[in-house]
Order: structure tokens, then C-alpha cells, then sequence
């Protein structure tokens, strides 16, 4: 796909990008503003001006921001998820819009993997507990992934890696994702499964799937009182796809014993939000993508793609 090179093109950069992007930006010719921290409103005022505008997850590029980029061609998301940009309205105004879908694929894969061992082995409360003076060896007594079931709904990527990591521990992996072919699942040494079915036999499961009007409150009451009362469950994809007040609601009255989000319906997590009171669940604030070594490959690989767009007429990585 090719679009009409525009090399004196300037870019607004509203959320922080590293030193390797902006040079990458630079060298390709580009006019570069990096100002993070603007509020709509503040935006608004000003992203008229541009052409370009690259975000992370921070800046909302909402449906009143696209209104006032008159002469936007192209909004570029440094990550996955682009919830944070409303797509419609880009849609409608023409804007083409890029993600990077595979700069931060291992780090989130790994926040994934270290949330399963952290609810199996309550790494969180044993911490908790060691700093306020307690050594409650008896009461944090945890349980191997080792000869357990995981079921991962969504096998892309992400959901892939953690599969492999799965089997290295001799874990059993069933698979709910309906875009995945009995061929491939039988490539990588998984089976597929209905999600009743994962939820019922499975003693840890873990999320990967995009947030969709099809996986939004995806696991709500009734689907997490399937599960095992010994199961654990990890979400470090999108806030939404577990209802939160049901997760809440299921932990506190046994249904599962333990959960980890990394994501929430609400970011960042409302301070009398429920959630923090909820003793057998741990909370991360959306570290998914946040190592040094995701940081820069989603800098650099939308630096490259911007660079390719106006200079070069290329769209790559655009989402539908």
C-alpha cells in the first residue's frame, strides 16, 4: 500500500519517545515537536498544525483531537493496543493510523509468565508480609505449574511464547482462540478447546486476546464461577475482557483462589477503585510493555514506518 510522500512533513510527538526514534524521525527529514503531557484541550489548540502525531498510550486521541487535525495524515500508536485512538474518527477524517505489532511481543509475554508465578507461588504477599516483620512460611505455601493445565485464550504472538514456556515446564496447554487452524495448534503442541471447556479444566489461565465488542466482559461471573476453586488467572492483554466487579466479587467468595491484572477498564486504576482491597489478587500498572528493550524497538520501529510514510509513500502496519 502506497500513499503520496510528503518529506517536509511535521510531527508532533505527544507522548515520550527514546533519543533513537526521534534521530531515526530526524534523519529521515521529518519536523519533530516532542510535547507530552498535554491535556485534550491542549492538544486540541495546537495538533492542527501537524501532519503527523505519534502517541504511546498516555495521550487520548479522541474524536474532538481528530476534529481539530486539519491537516493530519497519519496517527502512529508506539505499541500494540490502540485503544487510546479513536479509530472511527480517524477513519472518517482520512487519517491513516499505525501500530507496532511486534516491538513489545516478549516483554509482554514475559509480564505474563512472571504473573503466573507470582499468584502460584504469592510472591507479592510474602513480599508484603517479610517488609511488615512476618515470616508466615505456612501460609504462603504455593503450588508448581508443573504438570498443571494452562489455558490461554488468544494464541497469537504473545499467547505463543507463553505456550512455549508453558511446555518447558511440562505444563498441559489448551488454546481458546477461534482464528487458530487444528494445524497450527498441532504445530505447536497445544490443543484447542472451547472456552467452557478451558475454563473448566484449566488450573491456570492466562488472557492475549485484543480488546473486541466480541472479548469485552468476556470473562464475567458466570464464566469465572467454571473454573476451578484452586484456579489462577492472569491478564496482562486488555482491561475489559475480565469484569472487574465480578473478578472482585469471585475472588473475595472463593469461586477461583488467586488473579494478577496488569490491565484495567480504567487507566491509570482510580485510587478507590475496588480492586485494591481484594487481598489474593496482585496489581501492576500495565507493565506489559515496559522494559528497556520494548521501549526502544516500538520507538524505532515507528520512527521507521513514519519515515517510510512521508518519505517514501509506504504504509506499513496500518490497522483496519
Amino acid at each position: 500500500m502506497a500513499t503520496t510522500p510528503n518529506r517536509n512533513a511535521k510531527i508532533l510527538i505527544a507522548d515520550p519517545l527514546n533519543d533513537r526514534g526521534a534521530s531515526i524521525l530526524k534523519e529521515g527529514g521529518l519536523q519533530t515537536d516532542t510535547r507530552p503531557g498535554l491535556k485534550e484541550d491542549e492538544l486540541c489548540a495546537i495538533v492542527g498544525e501537524y501532519e503527523g502525531l505519534i502517541v504511546r498510550s498516555a495521550t487520548k486521541v479522541t474524536a474532538k483531537v481528530i476534529s481539530a487535525a486539519k491537516k493530519m495524515k497519519l496517527i502512529g500508536r508506539a505499541g500494540v493496543g490502540i485503544d487510546n485512538v479513536d479509530l472511527k474518527a480517524a477513519k472518517a477524517a482520512g487519517i491513516t493510523v499505525m501500530n507496532t505489532p511486534f516491538g513489545n511481543v516478549t516483554s509482554a509475554a514475559e509480564q505474563a509468565i512472571a504473573m503466573l508465578f507470582a499468584v502460584a507461588r504469592n510472591v507479592a504477599r510474602a513480599d508484603k508480609e517479610m517488609k511488615a516483620g512476618l515470616w508466615n512460611k505456612k501460609g504462603l505455601t504455593g503450588v508448581e505449574l508443573s504438570q498443571k493445565t494452562l489455558g490461554i485464550i488468544g494464541l497469537g504472538k504473545v499467547g505463543a511464547i507463553v505456550a512455549n514456556v508453558a511446555k518447558a515446564l511440562e505444563m498441559k496447554v489448551l488454546v481458546y482462540d477461534p482464528f487458530v487452524t487444528d494445524a497450527k495448534a498441532k504445530e505447536m503442541g497445544v490443543a484447542k478447546s472451547d472456552l467452557d471447556p478451558l475454563l473448566k479444566e484449566s488450573d491456570f489461565v492466562t488472557i492475549h486476546a485484543p480488546m473486541t465488542p466480541e472479548t469485552k466482559n468476556l470473562l464475567n461471573a458466570a464464566k469465572l464461577k467454571l473454573m476451578k476453586k484452586s484456579a489462577r488467572l492472569v491478564n496482562d492483554a486488555r482491561g475489559g475482557i475480565v469484569n472487574e466487579a465480578d473478578l472482585c466479587a469471585a475472588l473475595k467468595d472463593g469461586t477461583i483462589a488467586c488473579a494478577a491484572l496488569d490491565v484495567f477498564e480504567k487507566e491509570p486504576l482510580p485510587p478507590d477503585s475496588p480492586l485494591r482491597a481484594v487481598e489474593n489478587l496482585v496489581l501492576t500498572p500495565h507493565l506489559g510493555a515496559s522494559t528497556h528493550e520494548a521501549q526502544e524497538r516500538v520507538a524505532e520501529d515507528i520512527a521507521k514506518q513514519f519515515v517510510e510514510f512521508f518519505r517514501d509513500g509506504v504504509v506499513r502496519n496500518a490497522v483496519k
